[in-house]
């Protein structure tokens, strides 16, 4: 017991100092995503600019009317694909869940790009995406969960079939692509994830969601922690086992649909964010999903500052187009490695 109490201390502390350094890391890499771009903004213009004490009107312009909704933008949908998939593991008790192993992503941006690409006289930025990126995760989630109740409680049916579910969606995103041509530059940004042109519109289609849905992610900790105790135990602390994971998975997937309403398909990110949080922070969800919602946010952030500076140096060198690189290229960069060594580490320990 004493063990047992040492180690739930130390998790206490390592999840508050985690908190501080989380904090901390989102000032020092919000003040270089404002930095970056086409003109260089120094900290103390962007602190002048913030604080409406400036000097040059068009620094003042830059920094409120394209970076620091940019910022906002990055931080929110980060911090839902991270709380997603967070939930998602603690659902599956599986290290390499995350929002894309349901289909929910594709699910989402099938629904958003037959939504830009059939609605007449409906533009890319639209109050009503969330809505349709909700309807097709949510479909998408139900399809899946009530699939893989065929048979037995074997969980890892929800994941091969998500997986199934997904590759399928992902066709269809892909037919209606070779259909439309002209739309195809959009098309592909939803599907790979980006924050360019990211601006205030954008922000007030997501933050009334993200207030909304956040905190029902956070409070489902408690159940939670019962899922990832396996059906057995959970049912004999009178926990309705699947009526909960139903619940879970819709804000799971209420998450995702809206984070990816905002920047598209970010892959990775959702694994990779709840799995440094984990080693950080212990198993327990209390302290787990609001620090990996910290955690995702600020790859996310940092993962677009990556980005920047990668666009760049390409275009110093005459190798990239007009167009920036989208922050999903760098988070499947990042992201590829970090699940093969999941993998192995999986392997390993069995």
């Amino acid at each position: 017991m004493k063990g047992k109490s040492r180690i739930l201390n130390r998790y206490e502390m390592t999840f508050r100092v985690g908190l501080m350094i989380s904090c901390l890391l989102v000032f020092i890499l919000s003040v270089i995503h404002i930095a970056f771009g086409k003109v260089f903004i120094s900290p103390q213009d962007i602190l002048r600019a913030l604080t409406n004490i400036h000097e040059e009107e068009h620094h003042r312009q830059i920094i409120w009317e394209l970076r620091f909704p940019r910022t906002l933008i990055a931080l929110a949908a980060g911090a839902m694909l991270g709380l997603a998939g967070a939930i998602l593991q603690s659902i599956t008790r599986n290290p390499l869940a995350e929002p894309g192993l349901l289909g929910v992503s594709a699910g989402s941006v099938l629904f958003i790009v037959i939504w830009i690409t059939f609605a007449e006289g409906v533009g890319e930025v639209s109050s009503y995406i969330p809505l349709v990126a909700w309807f097709g995760g949510i479909g998408t989630v139900i399809l899946v969960n009530t699939l893989s109740l065929g048979k037995g409680k074997d969980i890892s049916r929800l994941a091969l079939i998500g997986i199934l579910i997904g590759s399928v969606l992902q066709s269809c995103t892909s037919l209606i692509l070779l259909r439309h041509t002209e739309a195809i530059g959009s098309i592909l940004l939803w599907m790979i994830g980006s924050l360019n042109g990211r601006v205030w519109v954008h922000w007030d289609m997501l933050w009334p969601w993200a207030v909304l849905i956040i905190p029902l992610g956070l409070i489902s900790a408690g159940a939670a922690n019962a899922m990832q105790l396996g059906h057995s135990a959970a049912t004999s602390l009178g926990v309705h086992v699947n009526w909960m994971r139903w619940v879970l998975l819709i804000v799971a997937a209420m998450l995702t649909a809206v984070a990816v309403a905002a920047v598209g398909a970010v892959g990775f990110i959702g694994l990779i964010g709840p799995h440094i949080a984990r080693r950080w922070v212990g198993q327990d969800a209390r302290r787990l999903f609001p620090f990996s919602a910290m955690v995702t946010g600020v790859l996310l952030l940092g993962a677009d500052v990556v980005a920047q500076a990668a666009s760049f140096e390409l275009k110093m060198f005459g190798l990239s187009s007009q167009v920036s690189l989208p922050v999903g290229a760098v988070t499947a960069f990042m992201g590829a490695p970090f699940f093969l060594y999941l993998i192995r580490q999986k392997s390993r320990l069995k």
